[in-house]
């Protein structure tokens, strides 16, 4: 379930064709029909006596377009606690709390890259006293000359209506606004999160928060935060962040209940989309991930010049 497919099948005597396709992604198959979701929305369910062919495809191709959405939308998610905008590049300032935060993105289409942006980029991050870093995404954006890119992630997504979600009530605790306790546990590039850190998770652009807890007040076994906001081209989605379980519960499966209840309560509050970032040598996240319904949509990756390159600039919370 949930492959984008070819469905061919035969049209009712009449028609001015003997048979018609339609391309989407399979809903149901067994042995009285198949369902194809057209990618208009629309649900196709077809006789299995009337099914001519019904092949597998690759990926639907994700357009440029697609990609500064999503960005977007995922910007506002996680937007730091200042922004500014130079020649179409959107400058995000977070106390240094995460690349996301703290990170120059070229989010407008026709985003220029000329001596004087990355100059005045420079400045500005300067100023602050944080390294300039750029985030470039696939087909967005290229590291400018004397720059090194590092801390590859994917951007990984799903249509909310193809996941298996669970019914009834909610298997977590979802609040508003991040408790103590889940503030204590917030972690970053393998230790506790710095000063500043509740500020940028608290932070949100024209959009939704919940985050979620499982375990005792006290003792948190998993903690997720779930952003919901509306990209330029309409989508609603809801990003999946600071996800984090306790070594102690790991393998528990509480991961992927974390992820299924938080995509839950951004269904409720008006998502039809999620998404979320991993470094592409999470292997193990990225595997979870993907068993759970999400598929890759785009990488991005960080930039910053030669000389500024620390061991682990980034790490930790994408």
């Amino acid at each position: 379930m949930g492959t984008r497919v070819m469905l061919r099948y035969r049209l009712p005597p009449g028609h001015t064709h003997p048979m018609t396709d339609v391309i989407g992604e399979l809903v149901a198959i067994d042995a009285g029909a198949v369902s194809v979701r057209g990618r208009d929305g629309a649900l196709v369910q077809v006789a299995a006596e009337r099914v001519v062919a019904l092949k597998p495809l690759g990926p639907k191709p994700i357009r440029t377009s697609e990609i500064r959405s999503l960005e977007a939308a995922a910007a506002d998610g996680w937007p730091g606690v200042e922004r500014e905008w130079i020649d179409g590049w959107q400058l995000r300032f977070g106390h240094g709390f995460t690349g996301r935060a703290n990170s120059a993105a070229p989010l407008e289409p026709g985003a220029s890259m000329t001596a004087e942006t990355l100059a005045e980029i420079v400045d500005r991050y300067a100023a602050r006293g944080l390294p300039p870093t750029l985030s470039l995404p696939d087909r967005l954006g290229s590291a400018p000359a004397g720059w090194l890119t590092y801390n590859e992630s994917a951007v990984m997504a799903a249509d909310i209506s193809n996941l298996a979600l669970r019914d009834g009530d909610s298997a977590i605790a979802v609040t508003e606004e991040p408790t103590a306790e889940w503030l204590t546990s917030l972690h970053y590039q393998g230790g506790k999160a710095p000063a500043g850190a509740a500020e940028v998770a608290a932070a949100v652009r024209g959009g939704t928060l919940g985050f979620g807890m499982i375990g005792a007040r006290s003792s948190s076994a998993a903690v997720g935060r779930a952003a919901v906001t509306t990209a330029p081209d309409g989508r609603c989605w809801v990003g999946l962040t600071s996800l984090w379980v306790s070594p102690d519960h790991r393998r528990n499966g509480l991961g992927a209940l974390m992820c299924g209840e938080l995509v839950r309560w951004g269904r409720e509050h008006g998502a039809t989309h999620a998404y979320l970032q991993v470094a592409v040598d999470n292997t193990h996240a990225v595997g979870l991930y993907r068993d759970l319904g999400f598929v890759d949509h785009h990488h991005y990756r960080y930039a910053r010049p030669e000389n500024a390159i620390g061991p682990n600039p980034v790490g930790g919370v994408r």
